[in-house]
């Protein structure tokens, strides 16, 4: 569905809140909340939720931008209930829009006025988000308009690597879209929305609990935006590693709580056999072949693939057992 083109400009929008979520990273932090400062026309609070680090994290922060709200969970509560903790603070504070941002990013000065003009043109608009480029490759897309593509059992980042070659809109990026989903490395999202629909669901702890927002969001009949003309970087995958067993874990077990909770009839059963045979022949090519029996990482993937499709079936979700951090940490 194609939605009109938005001038900036945020006229009566409201009180933002900026939730920046912190796990013994303090330098990330500080770096994108040096560009978060660089937003101007905005009547917005910055809030980080500081995750049970074990570090100087807190003081480091506080030194930087004294300026900044910083709630301490006291434990690491994961991304989903950390986010909530904010979350709870923020909509209690009165908050119109809350800006969901992860700390290994950077956005554009432009990137939150622009948001904040789509979504205060249609009240139905819950969620909006940018194009979201990686900070390595400045020019290349990692995420936009997020797609489910439900009988395959599979997400999909409708344009991902794709190229802004002059910085612009190249001309395949259409002005605006709708989309399932947003990543919440960046999201703005309407507090009626968290007050109608709940917040993240802490199943998830971290990984495709912004899908399911995403999901949850159009059900209760608001639309998910994405809009190219604003833009951010994400360091990807800066906290835990694209490949490693953990993420490996989270992203099996999560993806088929995500097409479980959500797709339904015969579609449902197609997503969840397709996920459960592509993981299958993923344990069975680390299992047998002679390149990854003699690498440690991928064994301890393999086993973390196990413990997902186990967890799943038992019903067991948020913070991975002590068992699943031996296999995927190897202590």
């Amino acid at each position: 569905m194609m939605v009109p083109n938005y001038p900036l400009g945020t006229g009566n929008a409201g009180l933002v809140y900026i939730l920046i979520i912190n796990w013994n990273q303090a330098a990330l932090t500080i770096e994108c909340l040096e560009s978060v400062y660089n937003t101007e026309g905005v009547h917005s609070r910055v809030l980080v939720v500081d995750n049970g680090s074990t570090d100087d994290s807190v003081q480091q922060i506080c030194h930087a931008f004294p300026e900044v709200e910083v709630l301490e969970a006291g434990e690491n509560l994961g991304y989903s209930e950390g986010n909530n903790f904010g979350l709870r603070y923020a909509l209690q504070q009165g908050a119109d829009y809350i800006l969901l941002l992860n700390n290994d990013t950077a956005i554009d000065p432009q990137m939150l006025p622009g948001l904040l003009s789509v979504a205060e043109s249609d009240p139905h608009i819950g969620i909006v988000g940018p194009t979201q480029l990686y900070f390595d490759l400045p020019d290349t897309i990692w995420g936009a308009d997020n797609h489910v593509e439900w009988s395959q059992g599979l997400t999909r980042r409708a344009r991902m690597g794709e190229i802004l070659s002059d910085g612009s809109n190249s001309g395949r990026i259409p002005e605006s879209v709708e989309a399932d989903y947003i990543d919440t490395c960046a999201a703005l999202v309407r507090a009626e929305v968290f007050r109608q629909i709940g917040l993240l669901d802490p199943r998830y702890f971290i990984n495709f609990d912004d899908a399911d927002l995403g999901l949850r969001t159009k059900k209760a009949g608001f639309q998910v935006i994405c809009w190219p003309a604003a833009r951010m970087w994400h360091k990807v995958s800066a906290a835990m590693g694209q490949a490693s067993p953990a993420t490996t874990y989270y992203m099996t077990r999560n993806l088929l709580l995500l097409f479980s909770s959500h797709a339904h009839g015969t579609e449902r059963l197609q997503a969840l056999l397709r996920i459960l045979a592509r993981t299958l022949r993923t344990v069975g090519t680390w299992t047998l072949k002679p390149a990854y029996r003699g690498d440690a990482l991928f064994q301890r993937r393999r086993d973390a693939n196990l413990y997902a499709m186990r967890d799943f079936f038992i019903g067991r979700f948020g913070k991975m057992g002590s068992d699943v951090a031996r296999a995927c940490f190897g202590k």
